[in-house]
């Protein structure tokens, strides 16, 4: 079974459920990679495609930035930012990244969590990033491992695979691994070019709740999920079940992986 094109678009039009269902995930690469990107303090920070601001707190709580752009073309996503972080902790822009907010070379480090592979023109994207970076700056930022399928939802991926349904596939995901992301960052004109991977894992309190929070409403996995029979949903959940093994005390915990990647602005 497969969905109809339509519905594989992703509708960012719920910062709550979009926070229930990445947050934890978001926060806990977010925290290996300000580890590994070593920023240094004082620093001038745009962060471009910001969703629900859970990377933007990261930046403000650990980084001790001198200032903070953050844009997203979702308007509610930002709305949510705006309401977690202290007023004037950062600036929000509602922006697409092939077209940033910023003056030229007015930015020290320019990030993308969990965004570069959403953006439709990601050299065009680059090449803006590039822009608004001054000489010396850095660019980075990580995605999800779609191609490994190490990622978030990939238990409920591979339940839909093993009852014969087709998953709607992540816009971008074939240009998620680490050599995808040198190529795209090198042919941005960018030096000293970077990568590792991030591994997290997460813990739900049971079944229940893991369910409830990878199936949003936004998901286009998820509208597929509601267009199933009963019969099917029944046999999805035992797929599911088969997929994740609770501890004894009945938590569910599995792995995810993000690949990162760095470079200097020359």
């Amino acid at each position: 079974m497969t969905c109809a094109p339509c519905d594989r678009a992703i509708r960012f039009d719920d910062g709550d459920a979009y926070e229930r269902f990445m947050g934890r995930w978001s926060r806990a690469a977010g925290v290996l990679f300000l580890d590994w990107l070593a920023p240094h303090p004082q620093a001038r920070w745009l962060e471009v495609g910001c969703g629900t601001g859970a990377f933007t707190q990261l930046i403000h709580e650990r980084c001790r930035p001198a200032a903070i752009v953050a844009v997203d073309p979702a308007r509610a996503q930002l709305a949510y930012a705006r309401r977690r972080l202290a007023r004037g902790a950062a600036a929000f822009h509602v922006a697409p990244a092939e077209a940033l907010p910023s003056s030229d070379a007015s930015q020290d480090v320019v990030v993308s969590a969990l965004a570069l592979n959403f953006m439709a023109g990601r050299p065009a994207a680059l090449r803006e990033m590039r822009r608004v970076s001054r000489a010396g700056g850095t660019i980075a930022g990580y995605v999800w491992d779609f191609a490994a399928g190490r990622t978030p939802h990939a238990p409920l991926v591979r339940a839909l695979h093993r009852v014969g349904i087709d998953a709607p596939s992540p816009p971008g995901g074939d240009d998620c691994d680490r050599a995808a992301l040198h190529i795209l960052f090198a042919g941005a004109g960018l030096v000293d070019v970077e990568t590792t991977a991030l591994d997290i894992e997460v813990i739900f309190a049971d079944l229940a709740a893991f369910w409830t929070e990878q199936t949003p409403s936004f998901s286009p996995t998820t509208q597929l999920i509601a267009q199933l029979g009963e019969d099917q949903r029944n046999r999805l959940m035992e797929a599911v079940c088969g997929e994740l093994t609770p501890r004894p005390d009945g938590r569910i915990v599995y792995p995810a992986r993000a690949n990162a990647v760095k470079a200097r602005v020359p």
